[in-house]
């Protein structure tokens, strides 16, 4: 099991709390809340060892310079495909920008 934390520049607050995917089916859950401080920070906790780089690649893809809300996120993994990753996030974050 392996746990890290990234943090991006954000715009203003997103305005509500989101949830996208079920870890229990082996798939991931991403936990979105509002951020007060124009920052958003990311905890990963994953199942699978050794690819923080790859976990890095896709967050700072979505998150680095797009000046989306500033939110926290907990993602909680069971060993997802990077494209599953980045569907989760997006789910979430659609959600967690509806006023």
């Amino acid at each position: 099991m392996e746990k890290f934390t990234r943090q991006f520049a954000a715009a203003a607050p997103a305005p509500r709390r989101a949830m996208a995917g079920v870890v229990g089916s082996g798939d991931l859950e991403v936990l979105v809340e509002p951020a007060s401080d124009g920052a958003t920070s990311i905890t990963v906790t994953t199942s699978v060892d050794g690819k923080q780089a790859v976990w890095n690649a896709v967050l700072e893809r979505m998150f680095d310079g797009a000046g989306l809300p500033a939110v926290n996120i907990d993602i909680n993994d069971c060993g997802a495909t990077p494209g599953v990753v980045r569907m989760r996030l997006e789910e979430a974050m659609e959600e967690a920008k509806k006023p």
